[in-house]
């Protein structure tokens, strides 16, 4: 089991501030996040696109700001808990028991919530069976290339993702790529490598085709897949991979006892304590009177909700105030010398 002062739900970048914030003030923080990668919405929504409304920063890409949040945590140690989703939150006298999908178990006294707007979860296919297959041989992303060597693999989509595994597994797989349309929208030289190596004869393309079924027992065996003129065709397979792009849904928080109103999450303005002691929520999530969803508003919830952490994680103390200009303790804990 891991013991934190606070557990951050989101590794965006309110999450990686409010991380910054709790070290600073001498308190511990673990954070766990469903995405595979650092960085939230910016990196996975709009890494290379132009961020204007950030304080003394005229202008950056969200890429550059997740750098640069990261950079700033350097001081600390801070464990990041990624490809994980949180799916259980349950009160233990004075702290919070907190289970992840993978495992992973936490005791805290403070959770703060900084999932943006919700968790991201890959879009599904629609046959019904395919779930019974799901992280057995059918998968919405690749952890392990390794269990596809020497095998057949059907993969769906027409973006980088899918393209890019295409080409990829093709060297060592016996590659199906299936897309409901004729057009891709991967980067052009991996539209053009995927063509290249269909012609080779490594890759079968098949486009304007969907899946209708999977059938196997306990594992992949085929599929069935069907054109705008309803034609069927039945391909044998050992995997199946699934490249339809990103939702993003409240996921397990709506069963955490918290009050929600459309998807977002009610707190206070003092310290965006949500009507569950020790439960916090930050950034977007997080709604009352006068709400922007500006990351700079993020930013000031985090530092506000890492301050009320401390009366919990720290009952016998008192929190002093100070400034990171004149502090010594402060300037310690970021490793610069007076």
């Amino acid at each position: 089991m891991n013991k934190t002062d606070a557990l951050i739900i989101g590794a965006g970048p309110t999450g990686l501030f409010t991380a910054h914030q709790l070290n600073l003030i001498g308190l511990s923080c673990e954070v766990v996040d469903n995405l595979d990668k650092i960085g939230g919405q910016c990196i996975e929504l709009y890494p290379d696109k132009p961020i204007y409304d950030i304080p003394a920063v005229p202008e950056c890409t969200g890429e550059q700001l997740t750098n640069n949040l990261i950079n700033q945590l350097k001081p600390f140690d801070i464990k990041f808990h990624l490809n994980q989703r949180v799916e259980e939150v349950k009160r233990d006298n004075e702290n919070w028991i907190v289970k992840t999908n993978s495992g992973a178990i936490f005791l805290t006294p403070n959770v703060i919530i900084a999932g943006g707007v919700g968790s991201f979860e890959p879009r599904k296919f629609s046959p019904k069976e395919c779930e019974k297959f799901e992280n057995k041989s059918l998968f919405y992303s690749v952890k392990n290339k390794k269990i596809f060597e020497g095998k057949t693999v059907a993969i769906f989509g027409g973006g980088d993702s899918a393209l890019d595994w295409a080409v990829e597994l093709s060297k060592k797989s016996k590659v199906n790529l299936i897309h409901r349309r004729d057009e891709f929208r991967g980067a052009e030289a991996t539209v053009s490598k995927m063509h290249a190596l269909v012609k080779e004869g490594k890759i079968n393309l098949f486009t304007k085709y969907q899946m209708t079924s999977v059938k196997g027992n306990g594992q992949l065996e085929s599929i069935d897949i069907k054109n705008d003129e309803d034609e069927i065709k039945n391909i044998k397979t050992d995997y199946a991979l699934g490249f339809f792009g990103l939702i993003m849904q409240l996921g397990p928080i709506a069963n955490w006892g918290l009050n929600i109103d459309k998807k977002t999450i009610e707190v206070d303005t003092e310290k965006f304590e949500t009507n569950q002691k020790g439960i916090y929520a930050v950034g977007d999530i997080c709604n009352y009177p006068g709400k922007l969803k500006l990351i700079l508003s993020g930013f000031h919830e985090g530092a506000l909700a890492a301050r009320a952490c401390f009366k919990l994680a720290r009952p016998n103390e008192k929190y002093r105030f100070e400034f990171t200009t004149t502090s010594t303790n402060l300037l310690k804990r970021l490793g610069k010398k007076e």
